[in-house]
């Protein structure tokens, strides 16, 4: 039998599907639920979908609220938070400018002076912001790399296109953040297959490099296709972000090395890793790496 009849239910109201709390920390324990959201479960059985997401983020969205940002992301199918923030997922939703407050502790209430009818959309009962005025807000309230990754997220997710959504900006006025967000819309692209190339290429274009191709093919020595995240193709550069998820147990790394060490030698292609140290530290090492291949001046680093 499904726990709740396969419905999604709050953590506070366990005691009404189980006869403890013990015993819903052992039914945790053992794989019979799992969190959909913040403090929000389900019985591990039922599959995920953009209809669950949404029935959960209902129990604890108010129903005078508007699911927004990476909670209404979420929903609609597109995980747009830092691989750090991966294990959280708090309700975030707007309000109109009131007094209100939040009963809840962990949600983010964001105020805003207008919520539009044609910014929002239902799914389940759930209102939420629909996916351009969802990657706007991202792209305007969020810091430049985080932004642009969390809107190729969405790009990758088939949520939003770049051309759909840089008309979108380009009807918004005075919104904090606009200029920001204006810049960044082109820059958004479907191809980015995860969060850390997101923040490199914000980092190359940032010290004014061209834009890179990027998932560019290519066929190493044994005749077998490979992709490089971001390529200049005609100066043989390639670049690419060896994130901690991926690339760090010794197999990975040796068989990046030989991939590497093989389409250099065979290929003429040059490599420049870029790692969360060197894209997000102080050290102008990356930019100046990148920059003497390609024959360009990095421009002075703006964020670490």
């Amino acid at each position: 039998m499904l726990i709740n009849d396969g419905l999604p239910f709050h953590s506070r109201d366990a005691h009404e599907h189980f006869g403890s709390r013990r015993e819903f920390l052992e039914a945790r324990r053992l794989g019979r639920i799992r969190w959909v959201v913040h403090s929000v479960a389900i019985d591990a059985s039922v599959p995920d979908s953009t209809i669950v997401r949404a029935e959960a983020a209902r129990i604890v969205v108010p129903d005078h609220a508007v699911a927004s940002d990476d909670y209404a992301a979420f929903v609609l199918g597109a995980d747009t938070r830092p691989p750090g923030r991966r294990w959280e997922l708090r309700p975030s939703y707007l309000v109109p400018h009131t007094r209100y407050r939040s009963a809840h502790d962990y949600a983010i209430v964001r105020q805003s002076t207008r919520i539009p009818d044609d910014d929002v959309m239902e799914l389940a009962g759930l209102r939420l912001t629909t996916p351009l005025r969802t990657a706007a807000d991202l792209l305007r309230l969020r810091r430049r790399p985080y932004a642009l990754a969390a809107c190729d997220a969405m790009a990758f997710a088939h949520l939003i296109t770049t051309d759909d959504l840089c008309s979108y900006i380009a009807c918004l006025h005075r919104l904090p953040g606009l200029p920001q967000a204006q810049e960044l819309a082109p820059r958004v692209s479907h191809l980015a297959e995860s969060h850390g190339e997101s923040w490199q290429r914000c980092r190359i274009l940032d010290a004014g490099f061209p834009c890179p191709q990027l998932q560019y093919p290519v066929i190493d020595s044994y005749g077998i296709e490979r992709r490089l995240d971001m390529a200049y193709e005609e100066v043989r550069v390639a670049t690419e972000y060896d994130g901690r998820e991926f690339h760090t147990a010794q197999t990975d790394r040796d068989g990046d090395a030989a991939r590497r060490s093989d389409l250099s030698l065979r290929r003429g292609w040059r490599f420049v890793l870029g790692t969360f140290e060197r894209v997000f530290g102080t050290s102008p090492e990356f930019d100046c790496e990148l920059g003497s291949l390609l024959g360009i001046k990095p421009r002075l680093r703006t964020w670490y």
